[in-house]
């Protein structure tokens, strides 16, 4: 899952079914095509509808709460569906030439995943969205016209292909030594590629129909839900999502439960510790602290001020939100470049002579033709190695020369540092290139620490980026536009490169070629460039993104500015106490992660450490509320009743209804945009009043009807 940039790999490990001991040796009578032909027009045209699919899903969800879960299954699933579906019908048809292999599904997979990456990295709903005068009116501070640009597709499109391809350059040189040599895991990568594989075998297919029809079902309920729950919504406020199942007081807290069938789903695929760790967030900052400090109201923040200022109660909510969020993250960046250098520095000096001797000594892997020749003779003639060997040689088969690496990496950057400051005039050529510049390092750390442990800090990268640029220009130079914009540089960087690195990974272990994920990374990027900027405009004309109190409140476009505010005016902005609140919940968020893993390294017995609260967990309903946490939280209770009943087919069958239950009403976010631009109304408001506020409405309408 991403709580803005954040994995998690439950949903991975779910699909992860024992696996023979050669996994390559049920497909040893199949033939690997050539690289150019695992790219198929029929694999891209599948990548492109489910692109559109993944897009809209993606861009809800960052509107809404930011919170996105793992989609790689259901686009290894949906895949899977559709091209055996339309390859099927051509073999009864007799027109079927080439069949569907599972290279041309990991092709599919990483191409809508690399578009569904660019809705996330893009910062529509964060730090693009951050730069407009909506998001801007909030704070008081830096609402200058140096320091606000208005949003529109033609620039965004442009930027989005100015910075969203040079990621894709910067450590392919370096993909033997983390695949091959490093033998870095790459969970989610992993669980894909072994999920893809147990599609195309007799009895993976079986349980791949199922799972499309459980997927079918559950996606036409939500989308039937959503339907029905829109008669009741006529304006804000009304309808399910406003239902104050635990009593109005709560409700003006944002304790409530909306009804929302994505993030039931979302809380079936994310693990129940992330979900219980957002639980408790909720209850600390809205159940206790909010309240608490809005008695201070006039002591320590002025009573005039409204609730959306920063320099009010949402300046407590933001600014401690986001020193747990960079106190999290500040702790896994320099863990994981520890734990990197210790690594290194441990294999480089444990490698002795006699085991350099034995290593030499040792065969090379036999060439494709003998081997495959040889181990068909006989079953047990098969290697223990057998697997590893058949994918080292068709990894390093197809290479990507590294002049071409490295000259496109710094030919990209050299376009980039050019046209950028055209598009933002707050920035300068050497800005960008310094950037250019220390980003390889950045993104070298992020994929490596991703293949470690699942966890890409690509965000967090660009939230350092946003301080440095924005603290450098300064406000007078529209320091805010600076920090924000540099933050999307490096960002997008660091995020497709762990990416890349992740699909090389599953192309490793399916028998993909580099070539093949490249070009389908290539491809999927430059749809996400021109979708997610359309799709994006399609709800920022049809409702009020941004707005706290809205139905696409885009949290982190706020929080990404109140950052690039922070950067540009330092503390001596924030309302009193709220520096010392914000500085304790950095230490705070440290503080968890310290104690969780000394408890992973020395408290082994009970395992306390799994039920230690996550630090970035807690710190999104800070600003949000609970809403979508309770929603959550019931996908969990779910999801365990269901292990409990029938573990199994929970463990089957889960991953499939969840991504049903969020791609239903997703979907439904189409029609319902498109009710609001054409200004058709929903019939009914239900709305829930107290009973003295029901006794005021009662008696005004009778005056009324009397009159």
């Amino acid at each position: 899952m991403k709580t803005e940039d954040f994995d998690n790999d439950q949903a991975g490990t779910q699909m992860v079914q024992a696996q023979n001991d050669s996994t390559e040796k049920a497909f040893r009578d199949t033939e690997v095509p050539h690289w150019t032909k695992q790219i198929t027009v029929r694999s891209m045209v599948t990548s492109f509808f489910l692109s559109i699919i993944f897009n809209f899903i993606v861009c809800k969800l960052n509107l809404t709460t930011g919170v996105i879960p793992s989609l790689n299954v259901a686009a290894g699933l949906l895949g899977f569906a559709l091209m055996k579906g339309y390859t099927t019908l051509l073999d009864k048809l007799g027109l079927l030439k080439q069949p569907f292999t599972r290279q041309e599904n990991t092709v599919i997979q990483t191409c809508v995943v690399a578009s569904s990456g660019i809705a996330f990295s893009s910062g529509m709903a964060s730090y693009l969205l951050g730069m407009s005068p909506l998001v801007a009116a909030q704070g008081d501070a830096g609402n200058t016209l140096i320091n606000i640009k208005r949003l529109a597709i033609p620039w965004m499109t442009g930027y989005l292909f100015t910075v969203s391809f040079v990621g894709l350059f910067s450590i392919i040189p370096l993909r033997k030594m983390m695949i091959i040599d490093r033998k870095l895991t790459y969970p989610s990568g992993t669980a894909t590629a072994h999920l893809i594989n147990s599609f195309h075998t007799p009895k993976g297919a079986k349980m791949a129909a199922r799972q499309v029809a459980v997927l079918f079902k559950s996606c036409c309920g939500s989308f039937a839900w959503s339907f029905f729950q829109w008669f009741f919504a006529a304006s804000d406020g009304c309808g399910f999502a406003s239902f104050p199942i635990f009593g109005l007081k709560a409700y003006k807290q944002r304790f409530y439960f909306d009804f929302s069938t994505t993030y039931i789903g979302c809380g079936m695929i994310t693990s129940y510790m992330v979900n219980v760790s957002m639980l408790v967030g909720a209850v600390i900052s809205w159940g206790i602290m909010w309240p608490l400090i809005e008695q201070k109201k006039g002591i320590w923040y002025g009573a005039h001020l409204s609730a959306s200022s920063l320099h009010g109660i949402q300046g407590y909510r933001v600014f401690i939100s986001i020193a747990m969020i960079l106190g999290d993250g500040l702790y896994h960046v320099m863990y994981h470049a520890g734990y990197m250098v210790f690594i290194l520095i441990k294999r480089r000096f444990s490698n002795k002579p006699e085991e350099k001797k034995v290593e030499l000594s040792s065969p090379p892997p036999l060439p494709l033709t003998n081997m495959d020749a040889g181990l068909r003779s006989s079953e047990t003639e098969l290697s223990e190695n057998y697997d590893e060997q058949r994918r080292t040689e068709y990894f390093l088969k197809d290479q990507i020369p590294r002049r071409f690496a490295v000259s496109g990496y710094v030919a990209l950057a050299a376009i980039s540092s050019s046209v950028l400051p055209f598009v933002f005039h707050q920035l300068k050529w050497y800005h960008v290139a310094l950037a250019y510049f220390i980003a390889p390092v950045l993104a070298f750390c992020n994929a490596y620490g991703c293949g470690l442990t699942d966890w890409s800090l690509a965000s967090n990268y660009g939230k350092i980026a946003i301080l440095i640029f924005s603290a450098w220009v300064g406000p007078e130079r529209g320091g805010v536009i600076a920090g924000l914009a540099s933050c999307g540089v490096m960002m997008s960087i660091v995020s497709t490169a762990s990416d890349l690195m992740q699909d090389f990974k599953t192309g490793y272990l399916t028998l993909s070629s580099p070539r093949s994920m490249f070009v389908s990374q290539v491809f999927g990027t430059a749809m996400g460039c021109v979708m997610s900027p359309l799709i994006f405009w399609f709800f920022y004309k049809a409702y009020r993104v941004g707005d706290p109190t809205g139905s696409y409140p885009a949290p982190y476009g706020l929080m990404y500015r109140g950052i690039a505010l922070l950067g540009v005016e330092g503390f001596g902005s924030l309302p009193k106490h709220c520096v010392a609140l914000a500085v304790s919940f950095f230490a705070f968020a440290i503080a968890i992660n310290i104690v969780t893993e000394l408890l992973k390294r020395y408290e082994t017995k009970y395992k306390i450490y799994r039920f230690v609260p996550n630090a970035m967990a807690m710190a999104v309903p800070f600003y949000l509320g609970s809403y979508f946490v309770i929603d959550m939280c019931i996908g969990s209770l779910l999801l365990f009743g269901w292990k409990l009943w029938n573990k199994q087919q929970a463990e089957d069958l889960a991953p499939a209804v969840a991504s049903g239950l969020i791609c239903g009403e997703s979907m439904w976010g189409v029609p319902a945009a498109i009710l609001s631009l054409a200004n058709v109304k929903a019939p009914i408001c239900m709305k829930f009043l107290s009973y003295s506020d029901n006794d005021r409405v009662d008696s005004f309408l009778s005056s009324s009807g009397s009159k």
